[in-house]
């Protein structure tokens, strides 16, 4: 039997992982539980699209719905891992995942896809039908992520399109097809920041990823990088509030966004995207910046 693999350098809960029985550890990795980063910026679009459309009483609903983050989150990974096993062993951040190392067999990161399915399925019976037939609308888009690096430049568009797709299931579940138009924005919003945030993560492996042949936004903006992410957070800016606007026609409501505009307008400032701590770290911040738009979202969606 291989023995467990290093704790990743960039785990957020080493300790913990270090206490984990040696069999268990990897199988924690190979889901990213040790980096809830993920699942946050998750859960965030969901959060948004429930608070905003003025559903911030439906606790329940949103302890689902971060359940299902956590569990599909951690799905996603290890269908990504089972899918990129071969490129992962060429990177040297990626080249001791459980399954590109060989601890963990596709077959068995199959079975562990499968139970965390499993959750997921128990969170999406929660929802009103219509919902339901949302969120299954996102299973195409997240099958085919994990080639978009092989073909495009930027893959991150296609991430942006998949991990904010909560945006729609928390909406619709409470309003169900009414005011598309403040959803669309809403929505299209997350994508950008989801593209800008991810461009960030990119700046670790810009180097292993030229090497590899595979592509990335980080690698298309070359020396534009700070540039670029300050654009799409510019646009992300500029759709939330159109999305405000629609729902509340008073300048007032924009001042919401101040709190997270503030907040990407430093990362922004302070990222260099030739220092990969610094690049974590400014990804890693968009969980506070999340957290933030969704203060804004209740704000206006309880006028």
């Amino acid at each position: 039997m291989a023995q467990p693999g290093p704790i990743v350098p960039d785990s957020e809960h080493r300790p913990l992982m270090a206490r984990l029985p040696a069999p268990l550890r990897d199988y924690a990795a190979l889901a990213r539980l040790d980096r809830p980063i993920g699942w946050w910026l998750l859960y965030w679009p969901c959060a948004w699209g429930v608070l905003l459309a003025g559903g911030w009483r439906r606790w329940d609903l949103l302890l689902w719905l971060l359940l299902g983050s956590v569990a599909m989150r951690g799905a996603g990974c290890v269908y990504n891992d089972i899918v990129d096993a071969d490129l992962d062993r060429k990177v040297a951040r990626t080249a001791a995942r459980p399954v590109a190392s060989g601890r963990v067999s596709k077959r068995a990161a199959w079975a562990w896809l499968a139970a965390l399915c499993a959750v997921g399925l128990v969170v999406l019976l929660q929802l009103h039908p219509l919902a339901q037939a949302v969120a299954l609308g996102s299973l195409a888009l997240v099958a085919a992520y994990p080639f978009m690096k092989r073909i495009t430049g930027w893959p991150q568009a296609w991430l942006g399109l998949v991990f904010t797709w909560g945006a729609q299931v928390g909406w619709v579940e409470v309003r169900g097809l009414e005011a598309p138009g403040v959803l669309a924005a809403l929505y299209a919003g997350a994508i950008c920041w989801c593209v800008g945030y991810d461009t960030i993560y990119a700046c670790q492996d810009r180097e292993d990823d030229a090497l590899v042949g595979i592509g990335s936004s980080a690698l298309t903006l070359g020396r534009h990088v700070q540039r670029g992410v300050a654009l799409l957070y510019g646009a992300a800016l500029a759709l939330w509030a159109l999305a405000f606007w629609q729902l509340r026609a008073d300048a007032l409501v924009l001042l919401a966004l101040a709190p997270v505009a503030l907040h990407l307008g430093w990362q922004v400032l302070t990222l260099n995207p030739d220092d990969g701590a610094n690049a974590l770290t400014r990804f890693r911040a968009n969980r506070e910046a999340g957290l933030l738009l969704a203060m804004g979202c209740w704000a206006v969606g309880t006028v």
